[in-house]
C-alpha cells in the first residue's frame, strides 16, 4: 500500500510540474509537524499535506468551482477538478 502513496505522491508532482503550478505558500506547524504546501495555478488552488516529511503519506486536498472540498485518491480526481476549474474561465 505504501508504494501506491509514494506513486501517487510522484504521479501528481510530475504533473503539476509540467502543467505549471506554483508553489504559493508552505507552512509547517512545529507542534504537530505537519507542512502545509499550498499550490495554484490560474483560478485553481490546491493544498498537500504531510506529516514529518513523510511523502509517501502525503494527502491532497483541492476544491471545485463551487467551493466544496474534493479528497484527492488519485492523479484523476485532481484533473477532473482542474480541468473543469479552468474550462469555466472566460
Amino acid at each position: 500500500m505504501n508504494n501506491i502513496s509514494a506513486s501517487l505522491h510522484s504521479r501528481v508532482h510530475n504533473w503539476i510540474d509540467s502543467v505549471g503550478f506554483r508553489l504559493n505558500a508552505s507552512q509547517t506547524n512545529r507542534k504537530s509537524n505537519i507542512t502545509t504546501n499550498h499550490y495554484f495555478f490560474e483560478t485553481f488552488n490546491f493544498f498537500e499535506r504531510a506529516k514529518n516529511n513523510d511523502l509517501q503519506h502525503s494527502k491532497f486536498l483541492c476544491f471545485d468551482m463551487y467551493g466544496e472540498k474534493i479528497n484527492v485518491r488519485s492523479l484523476l480526481d485532481l484533473q477532473a477538478a482542474f480541468f473543469e476549474n479552468i474550462s469555466q474561465l472566460k
